[in-house]
């Protein structure tokens, strides 16, 4: 059985957890770190300002707002994402500034974080998701910004469903930058 190197990657990719792979030996930078708080438990999220500057940089400015508080996950399909980040919590809202495109090589598999976007390109907003899975079609698409570090078994418990069938969603409780909570 021949297998290309980019099935390779990509077999083991989802084989071994991304997350326990990067966040070993690295120092925690707290100005870069988000604290998700959900009912069933902490997430935690590093974020990539080499990568996204101007995504991260306006999320940490809506997080610092307090903005994300109590946002349902309006879009929670499995397999694929649960997506956040509106306040009208219909999937049509945000917070009113767009933010041109940072789109990268980095690939999305489970646990990463990105921006939700329109057909336009630039017109991500406040709207983000956090991938359930590899989902090799989104990378260079979607401004990747972060990727889960800490309690994905939380993402994964998060209700699924979408549109006017969606009853009872489940919300971000609080969401801080990690240097601004004490411990």
């Amino acid at each position: 059985m021949k297998i290309t190197f980019k099935a390779f990657i990509a077999l083991l990719i989802m084989i071994v957890s991304p997350q326990a792979l990067l966040a070993q030996d690295e120092e925690v930078d707290l100005e870069n770190t988000l604290y998700l708080e959900l009912e069933t438990g902490r997430v935690v999220i590093r974020m990539f300002p080499d990568v996204a500057p101007n995504h991260v940089a306006r999320i940490k400015e809506l997080t610092r707002q307090k903005f994300y508080d109590g946002i349902l996950f309006h879009r929670v399909i499995d397999g694929f994402m649960a997506q956040t980040g509106d306040p009208t919590g219909t999937g049509g809202g945000g917070s009113g500034q767009n933010i041109d495109a940072e789109f990268s090589d980095l690939p999305h598999y489970k646990g990463m974080v990105s921006m939700a976007r329109a057909s336009d390109p630039n017109s991500a907003d406040s709207q983000f998701f956090i991938t359930f899975a590899y989902r090799p079609n989104l990378d260079g698409n979607y401004t990747l910004w972060g990727e889960v570090i800490k309690g994905m078994k939380f993402v994964d418990q998060i209700k699924r469903g979408e549109g006017e069938g969606f009853t009872d969603p489940d919300k971000i409780v609080t969401m801080r930058v990690a240097a601004d909570v004490e411990n």
